[in-house]
């Protein structure tokens, strides 16, 4: 009996599982493909005649996956040498470009059999082919091609070409139960002409790299009998309705009449159910019809991202289909020269996305692999990405959709022949078509380049855009972002529907091209570069303010890249004694470029026909040279340059503005600015209470007020009056900070200003103030102090400029070269000339007065102030240094201290406060150097011309 109730039991259990699994194949109409597959490289390109397609292969890699995971291809052997080209950038621990081979077996179950079937590739470097059991598949894409005539032929419709949508294969008769073999040639050689140097970020080294392999979802799908294969949703925002083209293929033997049932299902309230009845025809067709979204229905922006999920439902008797979608009411314009979106005017506080991603050199194809990036933007007060010369995979748009992000797409398309080459047109063509189908439901995909900074064949770009809009109107189109190409840069073409640019044919409207020239002032903005452009204006990559390498980041790169570059500037600093001054050099440096950031993107936002402005970068650039311009690393992690919530204070959708003439002011003047607010929120903001206050280190306040309770209306920069402070009262050199803030709300910013005492007289002691090199040796000699500043025409050295090098030192060689100012605050040289530890505004016109001078050969000298090399050289630069020499001592300023045009308030203090220093026992240098050290500094052919300072300020 025992046994008999054991074996009963057994059977039971048998049942339910066979039971089980029967209902899993009944059920199952889609297989997964990831995991292992045989795999072999292809270099020599001969798999297809000798038939590898019918092969099996010896070694295996892991789908979705690339040969730079799996450890396959050529090993990098190089080693860090700041001299060797190659390593500065990434470097790929294995480098494979060529054909590869991945096969594996598959198991159709008995529910798949005969049935249409497609096999999808979510992302491909860059042409996929496929064999099944054998023969290869060739197969029209899904997507189909351009519509345009002349640039399609059968060819372009079997190739699986595309860089940024899925490669599908349809297997229109199916398969048979059982066993079959797939097999795909994957080839990441460059097919077309999209880029110079291979700088196009689709398809590139220098971020994303030239993987090979697959991306993302790999999947093979039965289809119903009934296929809705794609639905495109058209908001129409002011009539409250959408518009739906649904693309349906059937396959049954003759025309069916259908019921489509469509409904909007949104996580408040779900949309009433509208039930249209059709007429199938056998094979594809498109059915359009609109559907109302009723009188509550809810918009989408940066401020409220609401989502909505089309359901489509198609019923022929007893069979049903249904497919879903997201999208969002949105609707962007650009109308009397101002972006727009749902009617409200908008401000693009953006930044690129390259690639960017160390670890795998492969975009993220999950939405977790996308939330820092844009949660972190975001935080950074961002509500727009520049996805430069590349289009993202669909998670990267999920992500932009839930957080509220305009997201800007551009084809894979970085070229100066653009519009030469028929292939190549018509893969453009064909790559647009496919992203607007792929991608175009999503909201957040605003706005469309044709490509980055292209040259030269307008009439092919014009036409181009024309073609794109007629195509799909959910979006505005450019022709470039950005050209270089003579006579078209500074206007908008004829079909641009917004204008991205560094200048117009009026100016400049970044501040990379105004910030070195011209002093600095805080009370203007590009309304005269912009006031004939009439189309949103936005501004080109501004920034790029290069950033000395943290080199604490190497420790982070445990994937597939080498941080060649990073090891090389660290074996440099350590070759010549300078690692221990590696982390001051980020800071200096990456101080400084907050200055500049705040400057350009508060000029920006002061303009009132702009429509926003593209950093580049919040993040750095790896690539290029290695371009490390970020606040931020490529791990979009902090530096510990500033926070977030400094940033946000002039980069948010509302942003307090102050106008005022300089940076640095006498005592006996009156410090004046006339405060705004720039409000791009989603309201306007009644009764508003601006409190401003000027205070000064210690934190008392010099002045304070309120300006007049105005409404601050949204899409506006509203002007609210002037203010006003007696600087009197400042009795010593003193940074002050001027703060604005609107009483009640989150919104905040604050500025420096220098203040220095009128000193009617400079007593200089015993010291000799000279810049004749041989009156200064002969003081020195004779045991005497020596403040020796030489005219900047006498020095050798290096220019003296207040930007740091631009983008990358290895990509632009020819630069200067330096990288903002190293002091130390505390030094009794500078007790009354107060600073930080960088350059800020006040030092402008010191440094403008100024080489900076190359110390190698002295490196016992004490800088007082030094200037950081670029990474590419690591020098020993000196911009002020103290010294023995023979008897005397020595300050040598290669900042010009004494020529005319020196009672500038900062430079007469910094006067006063060297000599200060040096009537005083703390002037005690311990360096000692000779004569000939110091002759090293002086151009010799241009000390013919004397000048005795001495006498100008005894």
């Amino acid at each position: 009996m025992k046994v008999y109730m054991r074996m009963k039991k057994t059977f039971i259990v048998a049942l339910f599982f066979l039971t089980n699994v029967f209902m899993q194949l009944s059920a199952q109409e889609n297989i997964d493909l990831s995991g292992q597959w045989g795999f072999a490289l292809d270099s020599t390109d001969v798999g297809v005649t000798e038939g590898w397609y019918a092969r099996t292969f010896d070694e295996s890699i892991a789908l979705p996956g690339t040969t730079d995971d799996a450890r396959k291809g050529v090993p990098n052997r190089l080693t860090p040498q700041l001299e060797k080209p190659q390593v500065l950038h990434l470097t790929r621990n294995f480098s494979y470009v060529g054909v590869a081979w991945y096969t594996r077996e598959i198991t159709i179950p008995p529910t798949m059999t005969g049935k249409p079937l497609t096999l999808s590739l979510e992302r491909v470097m860059w042409e996929s082919r496929l064999w099944v059991d054998g023969k290869e598949r060739t197969e029209p894409q899904e997507t189909g091609s351009s519509t345009t005539q002349e640039l399609t032929n059968s060819k372009a419709q079997e190739l699986k070409n595309s860089l940024t949508t899925p490669h599908r294969y349809l297997l229109p008769e199916g398969l048979s139960a059982g066993t079959h073999t797939l097999t795909l040639r994957i080839d990441n050689r460059k097919l077309y002409d999209i880029s110079v140097n291979d700088l196009a970020h689709a398809y590139t080294n220098d971020t994303q790299i030239m993987w090979n392999g697959v991306l993302g979802k790999m999947e093979l799908t039965a289809q119903p009998t009934i296929n809705i294969r794609h639905i495109a949703v058209y908001p129409l925002v002011a009539e409250k309705k959408i518009q739906v083209k649904a693309d349906i293929e059937y396959r049954g033997k003759k025309s069916a009449k259908v019921t489509l049932q469509t409904q909007a299902i949104h996580p408040q309230a779900d949309g009433e159910k509208l039930l249209t009845k059709t007429v199938l025809n056998v094979g594809s067709q498109t059915v359009e019809y609109e559907y109302p979204m009723g009188a509550d229905v809810k918009l989408w922006d940066e401020f409220n991202p609401e989502l909505y999920t089309l359901s489509l439902t198609c019923k022929k008797g007893k069979e049903t289909v249904t497919r879903e979608t997201t999208f969002g009411m949105r609707e962007v314009k650009g109308e009397q020269g101002f972006l727009s979106v749902n009617g409200n005017r908008v401000f693009l506080r953006g930044t690129l996305e390259c690639c960017i991603f160390p670890l795998t050199g492969t975009p993220p194809m999950t939405t977790e692999g996308w939330e820092k990036v844009f949660s972190t933007a975001k935080e950074w007060g961002l509500n727009h990405l520049r996805f430069h010369s590349w289009c993202p995979p669909e998670a990267a748009f999920q992500v932009a959709d839930r957080m509220g992000f305009y997201v800007q797409v551009e084809l894979p398309n970085w070229s100066l022949t653009v519009g030469k080459d028929e292939g190549t047109s018509r893969f453009l063509y064909d790559e647009f078509e496919r992203i607007v189908r792929e991608y175009g439901n999503h909201p957040s995909f605003c706005l469309m380049s044709v490509g980055n900074e292209l040259q030269p064949d307008f009439n092919f770009l014009n036409s181009m855009v024309k073609h794109m809009k007629q195509t799909d109107n959910r979006r505005l189109y450019t022709t470039t972002t950005f050209t270089f190409e003579k006579g078209h840069g500074g206007h908008p073409e004829p079909e641009d529907e917004f204008f991205i640019t560094q200048w117009t044919d009026d100016g400049w409207v970044r501040g990379q091209g105004i910030f070195d020239q011209e002093s600095p002032c805080f009370n203007k903005d590009y309304s005269a570069a912009t006031r004939k452009i009439s189309v949103p204006l936005i501004s080109h990559e501004i920034g790029q303010y290069a950033v000395y390498p943290n080199l604490k980041e190497i420790d982070k790169y445990t994937g597939v890249l080498n941080p060649l570059n990073f090891k090389a500037v660290k074996q440099d600093l350590q070759q010549k004694g300078l690692y221990d001054k590696a982390d001051q050099f980020l800071q200096a440096s990456g101080k400084l470029a907050v200055r500049l950031y705040k400057e350009e993107i508060e000029r920006a936002m002061k303009t009132p026909n702009f429509s926003g402005f593209q950093l580049l970068d919040l993040h750095d650039f790896p690539g290029q040279g290695t371009a490390l311009v970020g606040l931020l690393d490529a791990f979009w992690d902090s530096k510990g340059l500033t926070d977030a919530a400094y940033f946000r204070q002039f980069c948010a959708p509302v942003v307090p503005l102050a106008r005022f003439a300089k940076a640095t002011y006498a005592g006996n003047e009156s410090f004046t600015a006339s405060i705004e607010i720039a409000n791009y929120s989603a309201q306007d903001i009644a009764n508003s209470r601006v409190v401003w206050t000027l205070t000064n280190s210690q934190g008392q306040r010099l002045a304070e007020g309120t300006l007049p309770g105005n409404t601050l209306y949204k899409g506006r920069i509203t002007q609210l009056g002037q203010i006003a402070a007696d600087l009197k009262a400042v009795k010593q050199a003193d940074r002050l900070t001027l703060d604005v803030r609107i009483e009640g709300t989150q919104w905040k910013n604050n500025w420096s200003v220098w203040v220095y005492p009128v000193l009617e007289s400079i007593e200089t002691g015993d010291v000799l103030l000279t810049q004749d090199i041989d009156e200064a040796l002969k003081a020195l000699q004779q045991g005497r102090k020596v403040l020796l500043s030489p005219r900047t025409a006498q020095l050798k050295g290096l220019e003296g400029k207040f930007l740091p090098v631009f983008w990358s030192p290895v990509h632009f060689p020819k630069q200067a070269g330096t990288m903002g100012l190293l002091c130390n605050p505390q030094h009794a040289a500078l007790r009354h000339f107060p600073t930080d530890m960088h350059s800020d505004w006040q030092w402008w016109h010191l440094v403008k007065r100024s080489k900076v001078l190359i110390t190698d050969s002295i490196p016992a000298i004490q800088p007082i102030v030094e200037a950081v090399d670029n990474f590419a050289n690591n020098r020993r630069l000196a911009s002020i240094f103290e010294a023995q020499c023979g008897k005397g001592k020595l300050i040598f300023s290669a900042m010009d201290l004494l020529s005319a045009g020196s009672e500038q308030p900062e430079i007469r203090q910094m006067r006063y406060s060297l000599l200060q220093y040096m009537n005083s026992s703390d002037f005690a240098p311990t360096a000692q150097i000779g004569e000939a050290d110091i002759r090293s500094l002086i151009d010799e052919k241009q000390t013919d011309e004397k000048t005795d300072a001495t006498s100008i300020y005894n």
